[in-house]
């Protein structure tokens, strides 16, 4: 079962608030009872101010009132309704370390993913067209040192990203009626036989 946000602040306020036993309330906060009992007591959490879980999303008060009504049955958290967070769109910062590593996973994307725009390698990778072309026309400047490396793995992108771009790309390869690409082994052992 997930916890509370802040579990004694949350024990605190329904220890003052509320009537429920201290057996529910260490259920629901994941402490255990003579816990709850040695705050009732104020020997712990004596400065802590309560936090109110109903106000904050994570038990009704309709739940609260069922449950001091009879000390058998225990608080349900309420089910997070937050939103993910998403990475903010725009330009993001690649260490120096790793920004070595992107002509080789710009060649990776070229090679693998064909289907794949300058606009979303540029979005995946955070580079430019130029460097892309480049790669491309082996025209760059470390051209015989660049080897093929997934991107993912480098730390440029996340997979879920890679999945996406990949995903539209076919798709508008699709309703454009041209022939989506498949993935080849590298070698031999790779291919079913």
């Amino acid at each position: 079962m997930t916890l509370p946000l802040m579990p004694k602040a949350t024990a605190v306020w329904l220890i003052e608030k509320t009537g429920l036993t201290f057996t529910q309330i260490a259920e629901f906060c994941g402490m255990h009872p003579l816990e709850i009992q040695a705050i009732a007591d104020g020997e712990v959490a004596a400065g802590i101010v309560g936090y109110d879980p109903v106000k904050n999303h994570q038990v009704s008060q309709d739940d609260i009132a069922r449950c001091e009504k009879n000390p058998d049955l225990r608080l349900k958290m309420l089910a997070n309704h937050s939103p993910v967070a998403r990475r903010s769109k725009g330009a993001r910062y690649t260490p120096i370390a790793k920004r070595n590593d992107r002509p080789d996973a710009i060649a990776f994307l070229l090679r693998q993913f064909p289907q794949l725009s300058e606009a979303q390698i540029i979005k995946l990778l955070g580079t430019t067209k130029d460097t892309i072309a480049k790669v491309r026309d082996r025209q760059h400047w470390n051209s015989a040192n660049i080897k093929p490396r997934d991107p993912v793995i480098l730390g440029l992108c996340s997979q879920t990203d890679l999945n996406a771009s990949v995903q539209s790309a076919n798709e508008r390869l699709t309703r454009e009626g041209q022939a989506v690409p498949v993935s080849i082994p590298d070698s031999f052992e790779d291919a079913d036989v």
